[in-house]
């Protein structure tokens, strides 16, 4: 009987871990819908080549922001960033100092990331990626659109969050904060990886 009860147990806390990944999948899948990523990857690990990639990121930043001001939705970011690629390169090469910088929009596979406001869960998301030189150091991430990298306070990234369409569940659960919201997006992580697994 004990064992009966043990396996049902088991079965309604795997149905819920199941439904919860599913459910964050579902969630994960519409704020890549609503985003645009900025990708930086420095051309090394040097203290002098992290430096520039953070040169670079300081140059775009207002580039992208110009740009995007008047976007609606992220749709109409990613065609505007799509065809204005040239000059958001320019700009990084200049603040590079002239080193090749390669840029381009496509999407990305991006893990749990935790920021100072919100955290954002694994999944595959639109992605500005800005490659310095041999593109072999440590990178720069975070959301350009809507512009929720600098939003130093809840009530200013919830009022970034409405202008780039996030329903109020989807900024709840980006800046829950609590251990359980990054322990859930670690789960669907995991889960994510399994299936991948599964597939290959």
């Amino acid at each position: 009987m004990k064992i009966r009860i043990l396996a049902w147990l088991l079965l309604v806390a795997f149905t819920a871990f199941c439904l919860g990944a599913v459910e964050t999948l579902w969630t994960q899948e519409r704020l890549a819908d609503k985003t645009v990523r900025l990708h930086v990857v420095a051309n090394s690990d040097t203290e002098n080549d992290q430096a520039q990639k953070l040169a670079v990121r300081d140059a775009v930043l207002p580039v992208i922001g110009r740009l995007t001001a008047d976007c609606a939705n992220a749709g109409q970011a990613r065609q505007v960033l799509a065809a204005h690629l040239p000059e958001i390169r320019a700009a990084a090469m200049t603040a590079s100092g002239g080193r090749d910088v390669a840029a381009s929009l496509a999407y990305e596979a991006f893990p749990t990331r935790q920021y100072d406001t919100f955290t954002l869960p694994a999944g595959t998301y639109p992605s500005l990626r800005i490659r310095i030189g041999a593109a072999q150091g440590h990178n720069w991430w975070c959301v350009v659109f809507p512009s929720l990298c600098f939003a130093a306070t809840s009530d200013a990234l919830e009022e970034c969050a409405a202008v780039g369409g996030f329903q109020e569940s989807e900024t709840e659960l980006i800046t829950g904060g609590e251990e359980t919201y990054v322990i859930r997006f670690k789960v669907f992580e995991w889960v994510q990886s399994l299936i991948d697994c599964l597939k290959s």
